[in-house]
């Protein structure tokens, strides 16, 4: 997101929001980020961050469509597609989680990437296992 005079509100309340969320406090987050939704909604950060507060605060529809936006401004943004399959993951929809994580490590292998991934594959085998 770039600042550009007359959007230095927009740009504070960005960096607001960034410092609520780092404090784990994704709802007053997302409060600070309203105006920045509304003024620049096609902004990849801007979805990017507004998907980690839905995310981090349980609203897990919202976070799959933000991250969904993501993915459709910037599709080589590998971690989208991580948060996107964590999303899927919470809502227990593993196969598509199985398939964004699986792109996320594929595209950069990140530990965290990796260890997701292996919650979901062990999460998919126990479900298979369990007799019906």
């Amino acid at each position: 997101m770039t600042s550009q005079p007359g959007s230095n509100n927009v740009f504070e309340s960005f960096r607001r929001a960034e410092m609520l969320l780092a404090d784990r406090r994704p709802l007053d987050a997302l409060q600070a980020l309203l105006p920045v939704l509304d003024s620049q909604p096609n902004h990849a950060s801007v979805q990017l961050l507004a998907g980690r507060a839905y995310l981090n605060s349980a609203q897990l529809n919202r976070a799959e469509e933000a991250f969904v936006k993501v993915l459709e401004l910037d599709p080589a943004d590998h971690y989208a597609r991580f948060a996107l399959g964590k999303a899927l993951q919470r809502q227990n929809r593993l196969a598509e989680a199985l398939a964004q994580l699986k792109m996320a490590a594929a595209m950069d292998p990140r530990p965290e990437y990796q260890e997701a991934l292996g919650e979901v594959l062990a999460r998919i085998a126990v479900d298979r296992a369990e007799p019906a």
